[in-house]
């Protein structure tokens, strides 16, 4: 399907903030971006640059007072996602050095605190996709989604603790407790079509069989039309907006819809 994206933040500051941002996404095994634009009102220049984990990035100093950031984007994306429940677990030794920082705890993913609850959850599932499978499904099958539940603090312990949460809480509880059984895993931010209600959208992916695959508890089956924005080993990573000032967002709409 090809797919047109659309979001719209107005943001406020006292004071010039430097920000970072992740809001135009990249070509890849999963995509292929067809147009993309970001745009300020007022215009203000902006540096595009990518992180350590391949990320898109605009690199900006937002003027005091109100700004307008407008992000488009039309892509082709495939309709299902890959499953395969056969794909074996990968043994650490056999990891690509480019995955090993995926099996480590980080700041809202304390996999190194959840291993008793991990166990639990895969029980005797296969090795691999199975066990990653278990995972997303007992989150699905047991966190409650409500919106208001969490906030920017709140981890994958206080998730499992609480047994409610938000997109963004379901995936990195997803990530620790694939860690906590040594399956790498990783954040995924980005646009999910016909998401309801309409929103950024935040996922996870284990790395099994040699590869990643997509995983999301929010859905009750696997749903393909996705545009990545970006990856990382949480909401610290994927962030569409990291500001280095006193910015406050004052409002966010995203549109997803199928191209004509």
């Amino acid at each position: 399907m090809i797919l047109q994206a659309r979001c719209e933040m107005t943001v406020e500051t006292t004071v010039p903030a430097a920000t970072v941002m992740m809001i135009e996404p990249l070509s890849g095994t999963a995509q292929v971006i067809q147009h993309s634009s970001v745009s300020f009102e007022p215009m203000t220049p902006h540096v595009k640059t990518i992180d350590v984990f391949g990320n898109a990035c605009q690199r900006v100093v937002l003027p005091a007072g109100t700004t307008v950031i407008k992000a488009e984007v039309t892509a082709s994306v495939p309709d299902f996602i890959d499953v395969d429940p056969s794909a074996p677990f990968t043994p650490v030794q056999d990891l690509p050095d480019s995955v090993l920082h995926y099996l480590l705890p980080s700041r809202y993913c304390q996999c190194d605190l959840l291993l008793d609850l991990a166990t639990q959850v895969i029980e005797n599932a296969a090795p691999g996709y199975g066990q990653a499978e278990a995972i997303r499904s007992w989150i699905q099958n047991n966190i409650t989604y409500q919106y208001g539940s969490s906030g920017p603090s709140t981890t994958a312990m206080d998730t499992a603790n609480s047994r409610m949460g938000v997109c963004r809480d379901y995936a990195h509880l997803g990530i620790a407790l694939c860690r906590a059984v040594r399956i790498p895993a990783r954040m995924v931010s980005g646009y999910l079509y016909q998401l309801d209600p309409m929103d950024l959208h935040a996922w996870f992916e284990a790395f099994v069989g040699g590869r990643w695959y997509t995983f999301d508890a929010t859905q009750n089956q696997p749903r393909g039309n996705r545009i990545i924005l970006a990856y990382g080993r949480d909401a610290v990573d994927t962030a569409q907006l990291s500001e280095y000032g006193n910015l406050v967002m004052k409002g966010m709409h995203v549109q997803v819809s199928a191209a004509p």
